[in-house]
Formats: structure tokens, C-alpha cells, sequence
């Protein structure tokens, strides 16, 4: 879709490219079915109403994001205000842990544990508070970027990163909880220099994918923090595996009518009230 293309025409194909990681999105926000039926309605509607808006300066598909994660913001208001609770950091870092999970000390064996990490992580992005959920699920579900994830929720960069930090710790900690774990490999070095390892390899989870890692010399990265990196590498692909089902047939239906009604309407506004050629001319 291109900016200037008809609604009529842009929109639907918006859905059919799009619906299933919106409805997906759509749940991990809402947290129930019938709430994410209605936000998904809620956002192709205004989509459609708002189509005139978008110049092709972003991704369509970010658009549509971006007005789903605005409507997630307005749904939550409505409904008695945003959930600000704040797990300490201290309780998230994984310093004082004596274990790492197995599958992450030994990657290349073990995976059906591995699929069950990453249904536990997928399921704890529920239990996120929502000023941690929301932009866990713009960034890591969706695909935006920190500085899209920003605008779209009137943030600062920095603001975001801090809560994607804190949002990606609280889902390996909840991934790791139960998962078969073996002894923690002792640290090489001291706890700052794995600190500003941490540090780093979130920087780079920020500005990519899983796929995008962070490049250290293996001389440079001990065992343990090698482990804890490929908890949260497990972690972050668990959430761009999210939305890779088909939309359910009544939600397909539903908000394909309701474009189908919004089109008509407009077909037929100009002509309702439209006054006879000598009216207007002020004969």
C-alpha cells in the first residue's frame, strides 16, 4: 500500500497483510478475547478513517501498529487507568542466581524444552504490568523500532529502552523459573564488566532482532554470561514468534463488514444533501 491509494482498497489489504500480528497484538494487549475483537475492530476502523493521514513516511504496517498500540493506551484509560507497578531491578538481575536453565548452557540439544520456554515466555507477557507489556509487544512483537515504539506511545527513546530492559529481564526470569537448569558457571570477572556486558547486549537487542546478537570476543564473555545471553536471545524470539496464525473467520468477518459499511457510507455522503446544479449556483 502506498500513501494516496484508496481506503476502500488500502485498508482491506491492510488486514489481509496484517491482521493476524494486529490480533495478536490484540490479545497480548487486552488480555481477552472479546476486548481484542473489539480493539481489533476498533483499529481498522480508524484506520480506515484516518488513511488521509498517512504519507508513506513510515511503513504501512507501522502505522497500523502504531494506532493499535494508541487504542491498546485509550482502552486502558477507559477502564480504570494503567498498571504502573515497577519490579526492582535487583530482583530481576541475574547475578545473585546460582543456575541457568539447561537448554541455554547446551542450545543445541534439549528441544522440547526449548518450545516450552518459549510457550512460558508467551504467556508471561500477560502478566506484565501494561507500561512494560505495551512496548515489550510494539518492539518485539510488532517489529518497530525503539524510536517508532517512542512516538507511537508519546515517550522518550530513553524511556522505552529503560522499560523494554526491565520487560525482558521479568520474562527470563518467569521463562527460566521452571525450566531444567543446571549450576551456574562461575563469573571471570568482576560483576561491573558483566554489568556493562548486560548493558551492551540490550543495546543490541534494541536495535535488532534475536538475529542481530551481540558481537563480543569469546575471550571477552564468560559462561555464565554467555548462558544468560541466550536466555534472552530465547526470550526475544519467543515474542517474534507471536501473530503467526490466521485470524478467526467471525473476526474476519466482522471487521471486513464493518469496512464494507464505512465504504458505502461514503459513496453515498456526497450524495445525500447534494442540491440540485441550480441551487448551487444560486438560481
Amino acid at each position: 500500500m502506498r500513501a494516496g491509494d484508496d481506503a476502500g482498497r488500502a485498508i482491506p489489504a491492510l488486514f489481509e497483510s496484517h491482521g493476524a500480528r494486529v490480533r495478536a497484538l490484540a490479545l497480548k494487549l487486552c488480555r481477552n478475547a472479546a476486548d481484542a475483537d473489539d480493539m481489533m475492530q476498533e483499529v481498522f476502523l480508524r484506520a480506515y478513517r484516518r488513511w488521509s493521514t498517512f504519507r508513506g513516511e513510515a511503513d504501512a504496517g507501522t502505522w497500523l501498529y502504531t494506532i493499535a498500540a494508541r487504542a491498546c493506551r485509550d482502552r486502558l484509560r477507559r477502564k480504570g487507568g494503567i498498571d504502573r507497578r515497577m519490579p526492582a531491578v535487583s530482583q530481576l538481575m541475574p547475578w545473585g542466581e546460582t543456575t541457568v536453565m539447561a537448554v541455554a548452557a547446551a542450545p543445541e540439544e534439549h528441544e522440547a524444552e526449548r518450545h516450552e520456554a518459549v510457550a512460558r515466555v508467551q504467556r508471561a507477557i500477560s502478566d506484565l504490568p501494561e507500561h512494560l507489556r505495551v512496548p515489550v509487544i510494539m518492539k518485539e512483537v510488532a517489529g518497530m523500532s525503539v524510536e517508532d515504539t517512542a512516538r507511537a506511545l508519546g515517550l522518550a527513546e530513553n524511556t522505552i529502552k529503560t522499560r523494554l530492559h526491565r520487560a525482558r529481564l521479568a520474562l527470563r526470569k518467569a521463562m527460566s523459573a521452571k525450566a531444567r537448569s543446571v549450576d551456574a558457571p562461575a563469573p571471570i570477572f568482576d560483576r561491573q564488566v558483566c554489568v556493562d556486558l548486560l548493558k551492551a547486549k540490550m543495546d543490541a537487542m534494541d536495535r535488532g532482532g534475536a538475529s542481530a546478537g551481540l558481537t563480543v570476543p569469546k575471550a571477552e564473555l564468560c559462561a555464565r554470561c554467555s548462558a544468560v545471553f541466550r536466555e534472552l536471545d530465547m526470550v526475544q524470539s519467543a515474542c517474534e514468534q507471536i501473530g503467526t496464525g490466521p485470524v478467526p473467520e467471525r473476526v474476519r468477518t466482522l471487521v471486513l463488514r464493518e469496512l464494507r459499511a464505512l465504504e458505502e457510507q461514503r459513496a453515498a455522503s456526497p450524495r445525500r444533501g447534494r442540491k440540485p446544479r441550480a441551487a448551487r449556483a444560486g438560481i
